[in-house]
């Protein structure tokens, strides 16, 4: 099921970069490579400074072919994609969630400390869109106001946390997942924001 999800978390992914290079006016070429880097990105960085090999996409091509599929269909289909942004919103929610417990969940079986496995989780669910953005020339996402990793971090923690303890992985994974999603989608529905600093024109 975890592999399952991951999967459709990399479809999502892709399709979001993918999406967002339609609206930079990108070619094919480079609309597949924004969703690529928008889907692995995060987990490529993760294997590398854990040093484990393969890289995860390296030894599981079904992860390319996921990209490049994601990519293609919206680069088709970007138009009708896009009245169905708030679908997509839920999405990568979830994917978020799953990336971030996957993340994690890697770390720990590399004998990462938990601060490590923490940082690990957030690593793997937000690197990808700050790539994404970084490409399509646009203030990182996590960068601003909008809770994101925000929701990544609480769910790495919760994770973590629970696995020190040795609580059941079945109860703890849907937990920090949830914790994940619900958080994101508080967010995205109310509006939540963390504070930000505002710079005092009188001074």
């Amino acid at each position: 099921m975890i592999y399952v999800l991951d999967l459709f978390g990399t479809a999502v992914f892709a399709i979001t970069g993918a999406l967002a290079a339609v609206g930079k006016r990108m070619d094919i070429f480079g609309v597949t490579v924004v969703a690529m880097v928008t889907a692995v990105g995060g987990g490529t960085l993760r294997d590398l400074v854990l040093g484990r090999e393969p890289v995860f996409w390296v030894g599981d091509p079904t992860y390319l072919i996921v990209i490049l599929a994601a990519a293609v269909g919206a680069f088709a289909w970007a138009w009708t994609m896009r009245h169905y942004m708030t679908q997509l919103l839920v999405a990568d929610a979830l994917g978020l969630a799953v990336f971030t417990v996957i993340g994690s969940q890697v770390a720990l079986a590399q004998q990462a400390h938990a601060l490590v496995a923490i940082m690990m989780g957030v690593m793997t669910g937000a690197v990808g869109g700050i790539l994404r953005d970084v490409l399509c020339n646009e203030v990182p996402l996590i960068l601003r106001k909008e809770i994101y990793a925000t929701a990544s971090l609480a769910g790495a923690i919760i994770y973590v946390v629970g696995t020190r303890l040795e609580l059941s992985q079945n109860a703890i994974i849907p937990f920090a997942m949830a914790t994940v999603f619900l958080i994101r989608l508080a967010a995205i529905k109310w509006q939540l924001s963390l504070p930000v600093a505002h710079e005092d024109s009188g001074r």
